[in-house]
C-alpha cells in the first residue's frame, strides 16, 4: 500500500511539474474548441501596459498544434505589445463575446506553419483569400507581415 501511495505521489509531482513548464499549454474547453473549428474569426485584446485588455480585433486564423496562428503587420497593437513584453491576449472566437481563453503570443518564423495557413485560408475565405493572398505571402517573406502564434495558458 505505501508503494501504491508513492507511485501516485510521484505521478502527481510529475504532472504538477509538467504543467509549471514554460512550454506546457492547457487544454482548451469542448466550447472554445468547437468554435475554434467551426468559426472563421477570432478576437484578440492584447494587455496594455496597466494591465487592462484593448478593445477586440477581429482576425482570420488557423487553428493547428493546439494554438491559435494569425498574421498581422509590425504596426498593430498585438505585435507592438509582444515585442514590448507584453504578449498575453484574450482571445473570443467567433464573435466578441464568444467563448474565450486567455493565451501568450510570440513572433514565430515557423515557414511550416505558414504553408498550413495558406492552404487553410485557401479552403476557410475562398474568393476573399484570393484578393489577399499575394500580400499575405510577400509580407511573411519581407516582414511587411508577422506570423504570430497565440499559445493558450
Amino acid at each position: 500500500m505505501t508503494t501504491s501511495i508513492a507511485a501516485r505521489s510521484a505521478a502527481l509531482v510529475v504532472i504538477v511539474a509538467t504543467l509549471a513548464l514554460p512550454g506546457a499549454t492547457r487544454a482548451l474547453s469542448t466550447d472554445v474548441e468547437k468554435a475554434l473549428a467551426s468559426s472563421k474569426y477570432v478576437y484578440i485584446s492584447t494587455e496594455r501596459k496597466d494591465h487592462s485588455y484593448g478593445k477586440p480585433a477581429e482576425i482570420w486564423f488557423l487553428y493547428d498544434q493546439g494554438a491559435v496562428w494569425v498574421a498581422s503587420p509590425p504596426s498593430t497593437w498585438r505585435v507592438k505589445r509582444i515585442k514590448a513584453g507584453r504578449s498575453k491576449a484574450k482571445i473570443a472566437v467567433g464573435k466578441p463575446d464568444g467563448p474565450s481563453f486567455t493565451a501568450k503570443g510570440e513572433v514565430s518564423k515557423d515557414t511550416a506553419v505558414q504553408d498550413v495557413m495558406f492552404k487553410t485560408y485557401a479552403e476557410k475565405y475562398g474568393e476573399r483569400w484570393t484578393g489577399y493572398e499575394k500580400r499575405f505571402r510577400e509580407g511573411l517573406e519581407d516582414g511587411s507581415r508577422l506570423l504570430i502564434k497565440y499559445q493558450p495558458e
